[in-house]
């Protein structure tokens, strides 16, 4: 076999990586304009330098016979494999190719070739160690090429050979990539290209996610031609999607011999979450902690737009950002602020200082936009640090809520061409300029801007970078794009690990979380002598602070994965190593130094080769079973990659204690149990337990009293009502499933705490905890260990158990969550109700625990012996009333959930009645932050 041409091309994350190699030939820098070689190869040409790709290559008489493409994710990272089997079924020789794009950011891993039972392997190594090896091979006369970078924006690896008749050759092409949440979908693309009929023509994609799959959806780009051909097999944590087209469906049209499968294959899919706190996964020595919290207000935005009005905005660029600005403008709020920056060689403001998103202004906004006329020159530099200027003024008045998130979003389609031109310049500029609380966001429209530039800026200054094609869906894209970064919901994210559990953890400290995005940190185990790791987060939302505690069993993922037969095992160590590298990249584009760049240099080369990624510092090696014969494929010098805001590596020290932390009266000092007589009383609490049994500490009586209330599902009952404090606490009662015995039996479902001063009302529920502050509302759930507070109160969530509120640092209690079976035939979930008899509240204070905030004189007499021997019973004398009472026991749940220990008390017949004020009734309110009427 004579091998003539092989041709490589990767682009990896925003870039293409072309790579070319000639067979026993002399490579030269520009490939020969000569008609025999235009007529050996047959390609069509670029049109425009803004074409997504290259048409397939042409040859006669070529056979497809298969073309099979598989995607395994697993945990939101992708192994993909494409395979291609094709006979020159000419009677000549001729050329056969194999063409794939691949996503932006994926990282080439293998690439393999068989060509009439010669196999290439391929392995990837340090460009050094590959072009000696590719040196001594050509010395031998069996080299097999070099590299030849491009510098188009596209997504492709295309390979060529040159074989005789009835040859056949079989491609295989593996890359890896991790799935990034946008607008609250995952979205995994294959471009299928077949280039002929194919007999076997198949797209398997296998999604395995431990934590179960919330929705897939399989959106048909590749055209009405295939409307219902992709079958979804799906069950609570896999996916089985398969697209395999018959001959005839593959057909343009019934007698046509071209093929309609040419375009994109689209998978998007989103998986459960248990709890704000993230998911935490363990497997191969490896974690990978995923944060994408719900269920949070956004937080206020301060955005000066900043827009390039030079003359190459002229035309459908101009109109395309008109269109843009306007739904952008329009999905301001009230709490939002804003102004708009528009440059050519002058730097004008719509607005010189920030205004509020009102109907009247954003209306003003969009005729200023409308009449723009681009003209003249870019002066980026000065419309950059203006834009920063006004933040910092609007600061300093403060006109900008210290919890909102401020930020520059520029649109430029080219380079500085007036006042300061150096880049290097308007970088330090605009850096020095920057507090740490804005962000910069670059939007480059078109090839002839400098989007490594744009892309720099925006990195230096905790932003991210975006090109805009220039064609007619470009105003789609910039909405996209703001749609991304137009819900802050957090700032000032960190997710730590114990330090003696965890190394080489990547970044882990997040200025901004959109809604609809996650959060990645990933890091090696440094041993594996415990059982459990856990991640402790803190962030600060709209109006609250928050601290989450996640957890993970080190052994549960390899177990799950050892079951799945299309898992992708070893994804936590290829996702841990393709974060690092990408941030590694991010950083050596921001390197201050020399020293610095060759340090990083070198840990992306360790790590690529380790990984076996091909990175814009590694190559692809090439070569025959027996190393005689080797191509060589090399990825551009000065690549123009970066993915993260201040990206880095680190090893991250980890708290030393839990962030959760209870109050010293929620859990008592267990002791040996005494006999009913020698008990003491409960201690300084007052427990709601049950159906419900109220449990009463008197202290100065050195007595707890009980009684149960029987009242209906569905009615409020007032606890603590104290217009003093402004802390307002009401229960809801929960029936059983059924009546039994003629009764049904009433629970707590939802206890509510309300701290009116301030707006803020927590609602423990049994199916998760609703957080309102104003017009703010956050839901929590009870799979995870949670701390938040704002404004005086205090929440903090003990997963699967608790949560304790505290009020003003004077009030507080504790709500117990008590599950029962799901199948039971009666019983339901429901809530214990726990708080401290020396709770601070005014003299106002009142309700059924609250009143006895003031609490009566009571005296026990006539003690003697009752209908049931256990049991004694006596008279009390309380509030005026006498009252007949019996000794008897409740429960105390906190020390033991499951059966509780007793608490010895003297039992108040009839719903309390002469031990509460009125009657029970009385303390029925209308809703959960209602105050109790005056009794």
């Amino acid at each position: 076999m004579q091998l003539q041409t092989l041709i490589l091309s990767i682009l990896l994350t925003h870039r293409i990586h072309t790579f070319e190699f000639v067979i026993d030939g002399e490579w030269d820098s520009d490939m020969p304009d000569s008609a025999e070689h235009n007529d050996r190869f047959r390609r069509s040409t670029l049109v425009s330098e803004e074409e997504d790709g290259f048409e397939a290559i042409q040859g006669n008489d070529i056979t497809v016979k298969s073309y099979k493409v598989e995607s395994r994710i697993t945990s939101r990272f992708a192994h993909t494999t494409v395979k291609s089997s094709v006979v020159n079924s000419g009677s000549g020789a001729q050329t056969i190719g194999f063409n794939v794009q691949i996503p932006k950011r994926a990282f080439i891993t293998n690439f393999t070739m068989n060509v009439n039972g010669i196999t290439f392997i391929g392995s990837v190594k340090e460009k050094t160690v590959a072009r000696n090896l590719y040196a001594q091979a050509r010395a031998r006369g069996k080299a097999a090429g070099i590299v030849r970078a491009n510098s188009l924006d596209m997504e492709t690896f295309k390979t060529e050979v040159h074989v005789p008749a009835s040859s056949k050759v079989e491609f295989e092409l593996h890359y890896q990539e991790m799935m990034e949440r946008k607008l609250g979908f995952y979205q995994h693309t294959l471009h299928i290209q077949p280039g002929r009929l194919v007999p076997h023509l198949q797209v398997d994609v296998y999604i395995f996610e431990p934590k179960g799959i919330r929705a897939v959806e399989t959106p048909n780009t590749l055209g009405e031609h295939f409307e219902g051909i992709t079958k979804v097999v799906q069950n609570k944590d896999k996916v089985h999607i398969v697209f395999k087209p018959t001959l005839q469906q593959q057909r343009k049209c019934n007698n046509c011999t071209e093929s309609a499968v040419d375009g994109v294959f689209t998978v998007r899919y989103d998986v459960e979450r248990e709890s704000n706190a993230g998911e935490l996964q363990v497997s191969d020595g490896h974690f990978v902690h995923f944060f994408a919290p719900k269920e949070l207000s956004p937080l206020s935005k301060n955005i000066v737009f900043v827009i390039d009005v030079s003359g190459s905005m002229w035309g459908l660029k101009m109109k395309q950002t008109v269109s843009a600005m306007e739904a952008i403008l329009d999905d301001l709020t009230m709490d939002d602020y804003f102004s708009i920056i528009d440059f050519n060689h002058n730097v004008r403001c719509w607005s010189e200082e920030l205004v509020p998103g009102t109907s009247i202004q954003i209306s003003e906004a969009k005729n200023y936009i409308k009449n723009i006329k681009p003209n003249g020159g870019t002066n980026i530099n000065e419309a950059l640090l203006r834009a920063v200027q006004m933040l910092l003024k609007a600061s300093i008045q403060g006109l900008i809520d210290p919890r909102s998130v401020s930020m520059i979003i520029l649109v430029s389609d080219g380079d500085p061409t007036v006042g300061e031109i150096k880049l290097s310049s308007i970088q330090k500029n605009v850096k020095r300029l920057m507090r740490e609380e804005f962000s910069l966001f670059s939007l480059g429209i078109g090839f002839d801007v400098d989007y490594d530039f744009l892309e720099r800026l925006a990195l230096d200054n905790r932003g991210m970078a975006q090109r805009i094609y220039a064609n007619h869906d470009a105003a789609e894209q910039l909405k996209t794009f703001y749609s991304q970064v137009s819900s802050p919901l957090l700032r000032k994210i960190t997710v730590q690990f114990p330090e003696d559990s965890v190394t080489d953890v990547t970044q882990n400290h997040f200025d901004k979380f959109f809604k609809g995005s996650e959060l990645v940190v990933a890091g090696k185990l440094k041993s594996t002598s415990f059982t459990t790791l856990y991640s402790f987060t803190t962030a600060s939302a709209a109006t609250m602070d928050l601290s989450l505690e996640a957890e993970s069993d080190l052994q549960e993922m390899d177990t799950w994965l050892s079951q799945h037969e299309h898992s992708f095992s070893g994804f936590a160590r290829q996702m841990w190593a393709y974060i690092t590298i990408n941030q590694l990249l991010a950083q050596r584009s921001l390197a201050p130094t020399a020293a610095k760049k060759r340090r990083i240099t070198q840990a992306i080369l360790n790590l690529a080769v380790d990984h076996q990624f091909v990175t814009p510092l590694t190559a692809l090696l090439v070569q025959s079973e027996d190393a005689q014969e080797r191509l060589l494929a090399d990825s551009p010098r000065d690549p123009k990659q970066g993915c993260c805001s201040g990206a880095g590596v680190s090893s991250v020290s980890g708290p030393s204690v839990q962030v959760y932390s209870q109050p010293s009266w929620v859990r008592p000092t267990l002791a040996p149990t005494p006999s009913p007589a020698e008990r003491p009383p409960i201690g300084p609490i007052t427990v709601v337990e049950n159906d419900p049994h109220f449990i009463v500490h008197l202290p100065k009586n050195k007595m707890d009293v009980c009684f149960n209330i029987d009242s209906e599902p569905g009615h409020i009952l007032n606890l603590v009502s104290d217009p003093g404090t402004g802390v307002v606490i009401n229960g809801q009662l929960i029936g059983s499933k059924r009546v039994v015995n003629h009764k049904r039996n009433t629970y707590f479902g939802t206890i509510s705490v309300s701290y009116k001063p301030e707006e803020v009302r927590v609602d423990v529920g049994t199916n998760g905890i609703d957080v309102k502050d104003g017009k703010n509302h956050h839901s929590f759930s009870w799979g995870a260990t949670v701390t938040l507070t704002m404004k005086g109160v205090k929440v903090s969530i003990l997963k699967d158990s608790e949560v304790n509120v505290t009020v003003d640092d004077k009030i507080s209690l504790m709500v117990l969550l008590h599950r029962v079976w799901k199948k039971h035939p009666v019983n339901v979930d429901f809530l214990g109700f726990y708080s401290p008899s020396n709770n601070q509240y005014s003299t106002q204070v009142h309700g059924l625990i609250g009143q006895f905030a003031n609490e009566p004189e009571v005296k026990v007499f006539n003690l003697h012996e009752g209908s049931d021997p256990k049991k004694k019973e006596a008279n009390m004398k309380v509030k005026g009333n006498k009252l007949s009472v019996t000794r008897g026991w409740q429960k105390d749940y906190r020390s033991d959930k499951n059966k509780g220990s007793e608490v010895y008390c003297w039992f108040i017949h009839n719903s309390g009645k002469g031990f509460i004020d009125g009657h029970y009734t009385n303390y029925i309110v209308p809703s959960l932050d209602s105050f109790l009427p005056q009794l």
